[in-house]
């Protein structure tokens, strides 16, 4: 029996078809979609450079981070059906260093601000997760608040 399992094992297809990144961003962009509407998450905005949706949740004040800041942030990070991947911590980091996602959306705060990210996978791991608790081309929310910066 075993041999009989191995066999259709060998035999079944791969679960990992070729999508374009094209197809993936709309996969990606339906399921934040449904993701905001099922949790009635209001407030919403996209960026329609990237792609990238974002709610403010707390305003901060003063300057901006730029892409080439470096950032003191709190942070969690989630998967859409609430798997916690990163649990609450700390990071100080020069932005470039962070996920593109972050690049993107960290600048959308000031200090003291606090932000929601949904990042379509290809701003956060794309097909090449870090992580068995990452599934490749997931979607990411990250809620950052923003605690201080240098340029």
């Amino acid at each position: 029996m075993s041999i009989l399992t191995i066999g259709f094992v060998s035999c079944k297809k791969s679960n990992t078809a070729t999508i374009s990144t094209t197809q993936q961003a709309s996969i990606d962009d339906g399921l934040i979609k449904t993701y905001i509407s099922n949790h009635n998450i209001d407030s919403v905005k996209k960026d329609s450079s990237s792609g990238i949706y974002y709610k403010i949740i707390t305003a901060g004040t003063g300057a901006y981070p730029k892409a080439s800041s470096s950032v003191n942030v709190n942070y969690q990070g989630t998967l859409l059906n609430g798997t916690v991947f990163a649990p609450e911590g700390n990071i100080e980091s020069p932005l470039v260093d962070l996920i593109t996602g972050w690049q993107i959306g960290v600048p959308f705060i000031n200090t003291g601000g606090t932000i929601m990210l949904l990042l379509p996978s290809r701003y956060g791991y794309g097909a090449n997760s870090p992580s068995p608790t990452i599934p490749n081309n997931s979607v990411l929310i990250f809620t950052i608040q923003l605690i201080s910066f240098t340029n």
